[in-house]
Formats: structure tokens, C-alpha cells, sequence
């Protein structure tokens, strides 16, 4: 993995982040207070990204490339959409990791140090920054319910026609 040090808030950096789809919706003082928290991380094919049953204080937001989510040997799903969050499940529920991520092929991802809030000067502040964070997660976590519960009935129909 490659990794550069903390982003810096400046003007270059805010418009790249103003073209990841999930965070257009945000204010430029959200995303610099975002910036001051990621890193950029670079992963090469089949390097793992999060361990499933670790602990850990980052969050993903999917830039270039493309990851697999694995539990145990079983592949859940791919993330290929620019923009789309991957960790969140650990930062919400404070438990280990549900499962595995693994890059495929060269991707490259914003990792947020969720951790380092501290750092953001006031209270409100942080309140403010974890709000705009968690109505992400739960947007995000709504469209995954979605199409889980789509392929829930899916195989149930399918279930149901074995005789």
C-alpha cells in the first residue's frame, strides 16, 4: 500500500473532493474539515484493505479502481461506483470487522481517520462533521438494505419452486 500523509484543506483538494458523488451534497467547510482527516491510499490487486474480525479507525471512499467484500471464503459483493463508502459498519456499531476487503486490481481509495475528530477545534464542530458523516452511512447502508432485500426475495421465489 501506498499512502501519503494528511490531506491539507486547499483549494486543489477541495474540487477533487466536490467530484466524488457522495460528497457533492456537503459544504466546502465539511470537506475541508474532512480533508484534514484522509489520506490517500493506493492498493495493488488482491491487497487487502480491511481484515475481517479487526479493529481498526478508518473509513473508505472508493476513488478510482474497484474492491471485493469477502466473509470468510464468500464473496458479499463488489464496490466499483466512484465515490461509494466501504467500514462504515465498524465505525457505526464500535465492533470488529464484518468482513473483508480486498482490492481488485489497482484502486485507490480517500481513508478517513475517523480517530482524529479530536482534532477538529470545538465541539460543535465535531458534532457537526460526525452528522454529516453518519447521514452518509445511513443513505449508503439504506441502498445495501434495498438491494438486499432484493435478492432476499429473489431466492426465496427460488427456494419456493424446488419442489
Amino acid at each position: 500500500m501506498l499512502e501519503t500523509k494528511y490531506l491539507q484543506d486547499n483549494l486543489q483538494n477541495i474540487k477533487k473532493l466536490m467530484t466524488i458523488p457522495s460528497l457533492q451534497k456537503f459544504e466546502t467547510k465539511h470537506l475541508k474539515r474532512l480533508l484534514k482527516l484522509s489520506k490517500i491510499r493506493e492498493y495493488e490487486h488482491d491487497e487487502c484493505i480491511i481484515k475481517e474480525g479487526m479493529k481498526d479507525r478508518w473509513l473508505y471512499f472508493l476513488l478510482a479502481g474497484k474492491v471485493s467484500v469477502r466473509k470468510g471464503d464468500t464473496e458479499i459483493t463488489i464496490i466499483d461506483k466512484i465515490g461509494e463508502i466501504f467500514g462504515e459498519m465498524q465505525i457505526i456499531d464500535r465492533q470488529s470487522r464484518s468482513a473483508s476487503v480486498f482490492a481488485q486490481g489497482k484502486t485507490t481509495c480517500l481513508a478517513v481517520d475517523i480517530s482524529a475528530t479530536d482534532r477538529l477545534i470545538a465541539t460543535d464542530e465535531r458534532a457537526n462533521f460526525l452528522l454529516m458523516l453518519y447521514r452518509m452511512f445511513v443513505e449508503f447502508i439504506s441502498i445495501r438494505l434495498r438491494l438486499t432485500n432484493e435478492e432476499l426475495i429473489k431466492y426465496k421465489k427460488e427456494v419456493q419452486k424446488v419442489p
